[in-house]
């Protein structure tokens, strides 16, 4: 009998605490919803006073400040049940894992690349071909991440290079030089060799080809037309080779298969290096090609590593990490 009666005691006790604890929280909603009023009327007569001076009465004026008013007394609302934990808390939304949010075939490709592991490059290109879960002929691409400061001008990487069996990409090239080269750039293969025809065509917005390749002398002929091939990346530029006085020599390069690569404002150069159909053979040739040239822009300037990572994936494909050895 004394058990229960305790207990009993114990149970009053309780709930006289949680009366109290109650009551308080009231109060103090009371109190913050007082204080919302009473900035809501400060707030209005602020606002009367304001507009009373400015002279507006018009109706479409009238009804702007008492939609101003109605969201002001809202929001201050909102905060006052805030203060007073009035205003019950949606659930914390659950967040699913990236690779639960990607495709059934991705999810599938992911599998066969182990977590954690560091493949050779060879390993790894015969891999992504493994894992292409794109019914098109996706490209191969390398993403390296440099330890250079891109707004540094010597660190400022940005060259070319021609693969050894080309991007798989049909690339159409347009010359703008004097009419004696435009005849030569046409027999190397270029698509568009123009003079003034072509800056008539630029003028109406025509862009109808891959690369520009102009000539030293005719470049100051193209400035009017920077503000809309600059941001398109056809704008010619010596570092490309896109202008050079040697017209029909990059014209073939350009049709060989010859790519531009410069890093970004992360310090990741991004490069395609052919497409899956070309086999791995020819794809390790084209990547061997890439990694020489970079390599060869190292800048003086860099004390640490020169490349920090590397992966490789198709287009649509998982990413896999290859070996460092490009130091």
């Amino acid at each position: 009998m004394a058990d229960k009666e305790d207990i009993a005691k114990k149970i009053e006790e309780v709930k006289a605490d949680v009366a109290e604890k109650v009551a308080e929280v009231k109060e103090k909603v009371e109190e913050a919803r007082e204080d919302v009023s009473e900035k809501i009327a400060e707030a209005t007569e602020d606002a009367k006073e304001k507009f009373a001076k400015a002279g507006k009465k018009s109706k479409k004026h009238i009804e702007e400040v008492k939609a101003e008013m109605e969201r002001q007394a809202r929001k201050l609302e909102r905060a006052a049940e805030e203060a007073a934990g009035d205003k019950p808390k949606g659930a914390k939304p659950v967040t699913r894992p990236r690779i639960e949010r990607r495709g059934k075939k991705y999810q599938e490709a992911a599998k066969l690349v182990e977590k954690g592991k560091v493949y050779t490059l060879k390993d790894a290109i015969e891999l992504a071909i493994k894992t292409n879960p794109a019914k098109f002929d996706a490209a191969l691409e390398a993403h390296v991440r440099l330890g250079v400061d891109p707004r540094q001008a010597d660190q400022n990487i940005r060259t070319t290079l021609v693969l050894p069996n080309g991007n798989g990409k049909t690339v159409r090239v347009a010359v703008f030089a004097p009419a004696d080269v435009c005849k030569a750039a046409k027999a190397a293969g270029a698509d568009i060799a123009e003079d003034e025809e072509f800056l008539k065509q630029l003028e109406k917005g025509t862009i109808d080809f891959d690369v520009l390749i102009s000539t030293p002398q005719y470049m100051p002929k193209l400035g009017k037309f920077a503000r809309v091939l600059g941001p398109k990346g056809l704008m010619p530029n010596p570092k490309a080779g896109t202008v050079t006085m040697d017209v029909e020599k990059a014209v073939k390069e350009a049709k060989a298969g010859k790519v531009e690569y410069r890093v970004d404002k992360q310090s990741i150069v991004h490069i395609g290096l052919g497409k899956v159909s070309f086999g791995a053979d020819k794809l390790l040739e084209n990547a061997n090609a890439f990694f020489d040239s970079l390599k060869a822009q190292k800048p003086a300037s860099i004390k640490g590593s020169f490349v920090k990572s590397v992966y490789i994936t198709t287009t649509m494909g998982p990413s896999i990490e290859i070996e460092n050895l490009y130091n």
